[in-house]
């Protein structure tokens, strides 16, 4: 499908292209952000304003108001909301240039992967939690503040109240456990840092549960909007009294879909990870730095009313913790089998090979710029 095919299918329609000065001041303010917020992924940004300010950007009418900006990979291309204050970029148009930063292509320009998403992973997951660390980092980067909300009775804290709110939310308890480095890494640089620490942490089969049920929550939320435009458009014009039943009834469903998945998730993230810690404890202060971070993970927590899980799991793990303690206190540290300590090999001094996949693009966008048809 060509570049304009794909637009129009998307209701996406270009109003004019950005000028030099434009997509430089963009260029600017995006690469200072980022590097400014995640100065430990050691990002140059002379090296980050170049390869942005190559991009092509264009001013669009977006297909509805929430969209911003999209970033088109097959064209090394920006589209900007004609809506959107261009001096001030929201923490959208930054999700958008961050997708640019994380894809991987191979010489002839095909899309490998991008950030957490392993496009050549044959169950096609991932795409979810890719895009929830896309919009952690951007509305970090915009300085965006805990806002209190309540989606399909559901309560917790975020700062990205707008855009993937639930998929933040559970990335942050997963992050809870990997410290921010090892996902802020692999959304960066396409890896599996991020992906093996928190197995470290649990178990595959765990990322894997997780990871599924991103995408599913996903899949629900766009079926929810869905649902809610045919019964705008079903009311104002169709009045069909069944169908109006049918799509309520659908819609309801869905939330409920929502909500029961997003528990589930979270109930995984609890139960396996805080086990698996446990294990790990062989002294008292283990004990004691192991109840401090059981009763610190409310802070993180989704709460939703006839869920009890959080709760009832802190009471059974006290209660075991104690008899860890009395085992502990009369026989003294406990010895584990000696096991092959897991590490991850990261390569801190990124900056050549970030040069490198930068000067990599910059010969792809001549190539495209070449064989790409004018708009």
């Amino acid at each position: 499908m060509s570049i304009n095919s794909t637009l129009k299918k998307e209701g996406i329609r270009v109003i004019r292209q950005l000028n030099t000065l434009e997509i430089n001041k963009i260029a600017s303010n995006i690469s200072e952000k980022i590097c400014a917020t995640f100065p430990e992924h050691q990002i140059e940004q002379r090296d980050l304003f170049i390869a942005i300010a190559r991009l092509n950007m264009y001013v669009a009418d977006m297909p509805n108001d929430l969209d911003v900006a999209k970033y088109f990979y097959k064209n090394n291309s920006i589209y900007f909301s004609r809506n959107l204050n261009l001096s001030d970029l929201n923490t959208l148009a930054i999700h958008e240039c961050l997708h640019f930063m994380q894809e991987l292509k191979d010489r002839n320009g095909k899309l490998l992967r991008l950030g957490l998403y392993n496009i050549k992973d044959s169950r096609n997951i991932g795409i979810s939690i890719n895009e929830a660390a896309v919009q952690l980092m951007a509305s970090l980067s915009t300085d965006s503040q805990l806002d209190s909300v309540k989606y399909y009775n559901m309560d917790f804290d975020t700062t990205s109240p707008d855009y993937y709110p639930i998929q933040t939310a559970l990335l942050k308890e997963m992050m809870y456990f990997t410290d921010s480095y090892p996902l802020f890494h692999s959304t960066l640089y396409s890896n599996d840092v991020f992906k093996n620490t928190f197995i470290a942490k649990s178990s595959e089969k765990t990322y894997d549960s997780i990871e599924y049920n991103f995408d599913l929550i996903l899949r629900y939320e766009e079926l929810l909007s869905q649902t809610a435009q045919e019964l705008d458009f079903s009311a104002e014009y169709d009045n069909s009294i069944p169908k109006l039943k049918s799509l309520h009834s659908k819609f309801n469903s869905l939330k409920t879909s929502i909500l029961e998945k997003t528990i589930e998730t979270q109930n995984i993230i609890i139960n396996d990870c805080f086990n698996a810690e446990y294990n790990t404890i062989k002294t008292l202060d283990d004990i004691k730095e192991f109840q401090n971070r059981l009763y610190s993970f409310k802070n993180v927590l989704i709460h939703s009313d006839n869920n009890n899980f959080y709760n009832q799991f802190y009471c059974d793990m006290m209660s075991a913790l104690e008899s860890k303690q009395e085992f502990i206190e009369k026989n003294g540290p406990i010895v584990l089998d000696v096991q092959e300590e897991l590490s991850l090999t990261v390569e801190f001094k990124f900056g050549l090979n970030f040069i490198k996949t930068f000067y990599r693009k910059f010969k792809l966008l001549v190539e495209e710029r070449i064989r790409a048809k004018e708009l």
